[in-house]
């Protein structure tokens, strides 16, 4: 016990009956057993605590990496679909169709009218006409 031998504790517990007395050396043991009960239990206690610790610890590294991951994938999906960008080249889309309207037309000049005539074809000679001449 705490690295100690039989003669080194049988020394300590005759000194403790010549400082304590016989009638306190049985409740100055139970205190100090009480003691030693209570600092295991402590320990314990922290121990657990610790081990929680360092699991929740865990957790949050998980969890940030989520964040991380969810944070790039908002900014790609942003990036993707920003409606700002669609609405700026709407609107340049719009100011030039209505620039193309308020434009005076330049006057362009007129269509030359061509005349389309038809020749007639004449009718291919039947054979029986041919015996006629």
């Amino acid at each position: 016990m705490f690295g100690m031998g039989f003669t080194e504790i049988l020394i300590i517990l005759v000194v403790a009956i010549l400082f304590l007395g016989p009638d306190k050396l049985p409740t100055a043991m139970v205190d100090i057993a009480k003691f030693f009960r209570n600092m295991k239990k402590t320990i314990g206690t922290l121990k657990d605590t610790l081990e929680e610790e360092m699991n929740v610890s865990e957790i949050k590294k998980e969890a940030l990496s989520y964040k991380k991951e969810l944070l790039s994938a908002s900014e790609n999906l942003s990036r993707v679909t920003d409606m700002t960008k669609v609405g700026e080249e709407m609107s340049k889309l719009g100011d030039d169709i209505i620039n193309d309207i308020e434009k005076p037309a330049t006057p362009k000049a007129p269509p030359v009218q061509e005349k389309i005539t038809f020749e007639k074809k004449q009718k291919p000679i039947e054979k029986e006409e041919k015996a006629d001449v």
